[in-house]
């Protein structure tokens, strides 16, 4: 049903350009809002009017009204005032209510279509009818972006990417579980991942300044068929896994650039297992030094540049050396040379995907 506040809103601006009074009843004959102090029209006149075969009644200068679909009467209405012209008054309300019990309904069904189209649930013939009952154009490059806060999902998260992108322009918000919020997003032609990432970079911005909320935000590949929007989903879901195992500080994630880390999520865990076994053996990388550790990040992202490491991390160059020797000791593995840095750096993202997997058994 209609909010009771959409009601008022609707009820008390006719009344304001009218000035004839209105008041709404729901179907057991409670009033919902009304625009002045209805004493002299009762509940039990309203119920036996809603009971009656009668689709308008007068009552001294009260005229009641039903507002019916498909013969399901969903309210009542009565329009205070003598004369014709609140009768038709009365009549406008009761259209303008039909029109927002529609819209509320064509929102529901869309949102309920949107839901199955993103789970797999629906045959791919359900998808074009409904598509076409529903008014949702089929042949439009779409992608879908995932928005998950760090705390709790707050509705007014979904509240303010309503208001940042519009279902006229072909965009639709919803959610499928507790913990997302999902952008189904139209595209233009020319628009490409660049503009994909902005968006998603807007998103971050607005809600972080708006709602005092950090969220991270993760997209799916470009689809040009509403069929295949499932599958932007999907991978919009792997995408937020992978960021928030591999790449924590990144508040926006692409699958189509997810690189080693889309790999490591998709290995089987008895594999990782063997793997972590041969690399470290019975060392517990978490018991790694963190100091240690950082700095050997610090050296792969310089490229296995011993100098610039060094500067960067305002330390002498043989206290570098130093640790990566220590490091050396502790996993037999020289970061200083390529083979041996690419294998530490791939053992750590297994090791951090080990501690995810840990992680999501023990919730």
């Amino acid at each position: 049903m209609i909010s009771t506040q959409v009601l008022a809103n609707c009820i008390e601006e006719l009344h304001n350009i009218t000035k004839v009074d209105l008041c709404v009843y729901d179907a057991d004959g409670i009033e919902v809002v009304s625009t002045f102090d209805n004493e002299e029209v009762t509940g039990d006149m309203i119920r036996y009017f809603i009971a009656s075969p009668a689709d308008s009644q007068v009552i001294g200068i009260h005229h009641l009204l039903k507002v019916s679909e498909e013969g399901e009467l969903l309210y009542a209405l009565v329009a205070r005032g003598s004369g014709d012209e609140s009768y038709m008054v009365g009549k406008i309300a009761v259209s303008q209510l039909l029109q927002l019990q529609s819209a509320y309904k064509e929102r529901f069904d869309r949102n309920n279509f949107f839901q199955n189209l993103l789970m797999d649930n629906l045959l791919l013939v359900d998808v074009y009818n409904r598509a076409k009952k529903l008014h949702v154009e089929v042949a439009v490059p779409r992608v879908v972006l995932l928005v998950e806060a760090d705390k709790e999902k707050d509705s007014t998260i979904a509240e303010l990417l309503r208001g940042m992108f519009s279902s006229q322009s072909g965009d639709f918000v919803t959610a499928v579980d507790e913990n997302n919020v999902i952008l189904i997003k139209s595209l233009e032609p020319e628009e490409g991942y660049e503009e994909i990432h902005q968006v998603a970079q807007s998103i971050v911005d607005t809600i972080s300044a708006e709602a005092m909320t950090n969220v991270r935000v993760s997209y799916g590949t470009i689809v040009q068929e509403l069929k295949d929007v499932s599958k932007s989903y999907k991978e919009a879901m792997m995408a937020i896994d992978v960021g928030k195992i591999f790449y924590a500080e990144k508040r926006v994630n692409s699958y189509a650039t997810l690189g080693i880390g889309r790999l490591i999520y998709q290995l089987p865990t008895n594999l990782c297992k063997i793997f972590m076994e041969e690399i470290f053996g019975d060392t517990d990388p978490g018991s790694l030094d963190d100091e240690i550790v950082s700095t050997a990040y610090k050296f792969f992202e310089n490229n296995l540049n011993v100098s610039e490491t060094s500067r960067q991390l305002f330390i002498h160059r043989n206290t570098l050396v130093y640790r990566v020797e220590k490091l050396q000791k502790a996993t037999g593995l020289d970061v200083r040379t390529f083979d041996d840095a690419l294998t530490f750096k791939i053992a750590m993202m297994v090791y951090d995907y080990m501690c995810y997997l840990e992680a999501q058994n023990g919730i």
